[in-house]
C-alpha cells in the first residue's frame, strides 16, 4: 500500500488478467476493513459463501454475475452491488472483469 499512498492511479491498471485464474491485490488492510482489487478471467468465480461483514463490489471493467441470497444480478463496468453481512453470495465472470471489493468490519 505504501507505494500507492498520495499518488493518483488508475485502479484497473494495478493488476492484469491471467488465463483461467483469479488475481487479487490488497490495497488497504486495517482492523476496520479491507479494500481489495480482483481480476477474474471469463468463467472464473467465487462459490457461494457468507461473510460476517457488509461488502461493496464496484466493477471497474467487464461484466460479473453476482448472486445475493438467491437473486442474481448482472453488474457491469461503473456499477456496484452491496452484499450484506451473513447473506449467502457468489460471483462469476460473465466476461473478464475487474472489481474493487470494499469490506467494512
Amino acid at each position: 500500500m505504501s507505494e500507492l499512498t498520495g499518488k493518483v492511479v488508475k485502479l484497473a491498471g494495478l493488476l492484469d488478467y491471467q488465463e483461467a485464474a483469479i488475481v487479487s491485490r490488497t490495497i488497504i488492510d486495517k482492523k476496520t476493513g479491507t479494500v481489495t482489487l480482483f481480476a477474474f478471467d471469463e468463467g472464473q468465480g467465487l462459490s457461494e459463501h457468507t461473510a460476517p461483514f457488509d461488502a461493496l463490489v464496484y466493477v471497474l471493467d467487464g461484466e460479473a454475475l453476482v448472486t445475493v441470497a438467491g437473486s442474481e444480478s448482472r453488474v457491469t463496468a461503473g456499477e456496484m452491488i452491496i452484499m450484506p453481512a451473513d447473506k449467502p453470495h457468489s460471483l462469476r465472470a460473465a466476461k473478464q472483469f475487474k472489481m474493487l471489493l470494499v469490506m467494512i468490519r
